[in-house]
């Protein structure tokens, strides 16, 4: 018997197919997602968020590992395509096989027998090749999404930590929720996502393409109310799959703005967890746990709202979606039935449509099944979008006025607002030269802590210029000192590196005040901020300045944690050992006077005083 194609020249064939198909398949990829790109949103919204890893120097590395997951995917289609007609052979050999057995034919049964094993042999290379494709295409994927989520991890951390976006963002209208889970989880989803789809949509079509003519060559015209329509089985397929994958649209619609809002609410639930978490102590002491328990089930509770919603429209877009690929099975098997009976086509020519007619239908309802997997890709490619925008937006604030000077400080015009317009501190103006120490004085409420932030470019409602040391030449210190995670060193140079000292020096730092009982835990990793009282923590921030040896440093109730002899320590420290450092000081208790030069002291409705040495 005749095979259904030459075995012996397919190496070839396949190779020369390959080759033409993966080029016009990355050319009209390439045009099409240029195109999608720009006419739709969520095209915008990916070219904003990670359009640059795909040009300029990045895409030297990008594009060509991307075109070797293209030629993976284009060979699967391949492999497919012959198997398809190795089960064409198959089958027709055991059905000239039961032929020859019922007539008695000894050769036919000899050749129909050798061509069975022929195909089995063709299905085996055929099974190791897609066996070892499969493996090197999840090998090659993950080594693909590793680059791509370390380069948009990177971009989306940078992005917002750059210009203190992190900080500023709550300023802005709408403030962004759950960054951290953005940077975390969504940039995996969305590079999982957009990866499965871009080139599930890639061999969806050319597995269409490639089956249609398998598909056109075994199709039978078919009457239909005395109208005979050629080709029946290609036009069938594509109006089957045309009108079930309009239902599906139509049906799954929901899902995507679901799928945005659950993320949000299962945010929001996993930030109260953690914030929980990270304020446990202060929760005990008040004993607010069931006001905490209430709350959070509150938080779950619309979880739970959203996940019901998204439940019963998934078993919706399920049930629909494995109906029609259920009757997709039987359909080819009714129409073929016929032609088999007449004896026009074979059993193998038979399965070979079932399996081509499979094939078309499998790939064209691609986008149909793929529709809820869209959903989570739009919607996480709409949260990291969200959080870039709120992020320049938080960028686009007005900030103070900076300029750099050299181991000096001066304050021009610096007026400070509330975020109703009311003003704290109104046309302060300082000159500060090395040596200099002020005190920040005033009622609660006055604006002491909240002008250092306008001096640390971190408050938004403020105009003025302020002059100061370059960048490293100036430490702000805030009351409860931020401690990284990682070993005690690392806590200590904070925000120096952790080798930035020898332990020598950073052991003589703990020492002076008066921590020398941590000297030797440098190299052991703890969460210090819990470990650490509030009064060690403030300590350890001293033995910072210590440390960097700023030209200007800004303390904001530095000492509020420790007793008076201590605070008189730490300030007389430093005091000796910069004895050039500018300091600045916000301060609820007088003993901190002693330690500097001059009090400036803040009044209701932006008035300010300041008093030398002497006169306070």
């Amino acid at each position: 018997m005749d095979a259904s194609r030459d075995w012996s020249d397919e190496l070839v064939a396949s190779a020369q197919w390959l080759l033409i198909t993966v080029v016009i398949a990355a050319v009209v990829f390439l045009v099409v997602a240029a195109l999608l790109l720009r006419i739709t949103q969520w095209g915008r919204h990916f070219r904003a968020v990670t359009g640059a890893y795909f040009t300029g120097r990045e895409a030297l590395r990008t594009l060509p590992f991307a075109g070797v997951l293209l030629l993976s995917a284009v060979l699967s289609v391949r492999v497919k395509v012959l198997l398809s007609y190795q089960g064409n052979d198959m089958f027709s050999a055991l059905q000239n096989s039961a032929a020859a057995i019922g007539s008695g034919d000894g050769a036919a049964l000899d050749s129909a027998e050798h061509a069975f094993w022929h195909s089995l042999i063709v299905f085996g290379v055929l099974a190791v090749i897609e066996v070892v494709r499969t493996q090197l295409d999840f090998y090659l994927g993950q080594i693909f999404e590793i680059g791509w989520r370390d380069w948009l991890t990177e971009r989306m951390t940078g992005a917002w930590i750059d210009d203190q976006a992190y900080y500023r963002g709550r300023f802005i209208d709408a403030p962004i929720d759950n960054p951290d889970q953005r940077i975390q989880q969504d940039v995996g989803d969305m590079i999982a996502g957009a990866r499965s789809l871009s080139l599930g949509a890639v061999t969806a079509v050319v597995s269409v393409v490639s089956f249609t003519r398998i598909l056109w060559d075994l199709s039978p015209p078919l009457d239909i109310a005395g109208v005979e329509i050629p080709r029946a089985m290609v036009f069938l397929v594509f109006a089957y799959v045309l009108v079930a994958t309009t239902v599906a649209f139509w049906v799954g619609r929901p899902l995507i703005q679901l799928g945005f809002d659950y993320q949000a609410a299962a945010a929001n639930f996993r930030y109260a967890l953690v914030r929980l978490r990270d304020n446990a102590e202060r929760v005990a002491f008040y004993r607010g746990e069931a006001t905490e328990r209430h709350g959070l089930r509150g938080l779950f509770a619309e979880v739970l709202r959203i996940y019901r919603r998204l439940v019963v429209f998934t078993t919706r877009f399920i049930g629909w979606n494995q109906a029609a690929t259920e009757a997709a099975v039987v359909l080819p098997w009714l129409l073929q039935a016929p032609q088999f009976f007449a004896g026009t086509l074979t059993l193998g020519d038979v399965q070979q449509t079932g399996a081509a007619f499979g094939q078309i239908q499998s790939s064209l309802s691609f986008f149909r099944n793929s529709y809820s997997s869209f959903a989570a890709f739009r919607a996480t490619l709409l949260r990291l979008e969200g959080l870039l925008e709120a992020n320049e937006r938080s960028r686009e604030l007005p900030k103070i006025g900076v300029r750099a000077l050299d181991r000096s400080v001066e304050l021009n015009a610096v007026t400070v607002y509330r975020p109703d317009g009311a003003i704290l501190v109104e046309d302060l103006n300082l000159r500060l030269r090395a040596g200099d120490a002020v005190v920040v004085t005033g009622l609660s409420g006055t604006g002491k802590t909240t002008l250092l932030r306008a001096l640390a470019e971190m408050w938004p409602y403020t105009s003025g210029v302020v002059g100061r040391p370059e960048f490293t030449g100036t430490l702000f210190i805030s009351q409860l000192p931020y401690l990284p995670l990682g070993d005690l060193r690392a806590a200590l140079a904070y925000p120096a590196a952790p080798d930035s000292e020898t332990d020598e020096v950073l052991s003589a730092a703990l020492i002076k005040v008066q921590l020398g009982h941590l000297a030797a835990q440098l190299d052991e990793e703890a969460d210090w901020a819990s470990i650490l009282s509030t009064g060690e923590q403030q300590r350890l921030a001293f033995a910072r300045i210590i440390l960097i040896r700023p030209a200007a440093a800004f303390l904001d109730e530095a000492t509020s944690a420790v007793d008076e002899g201590l605070e008189f320590a730490l300030y007389t420290l430093i005091r000796a050992e910069l004895p050039d450092l500018i300091l600045i000081s916000t301060a609820h208790r007088r003993t901190v006077d002693r330690h500097h030069t001059a009090r400036l002291e803040l009044a209701r409705g932006g008035g300010w005083s300041y008093l030398p040495k002497g006169k306070f």
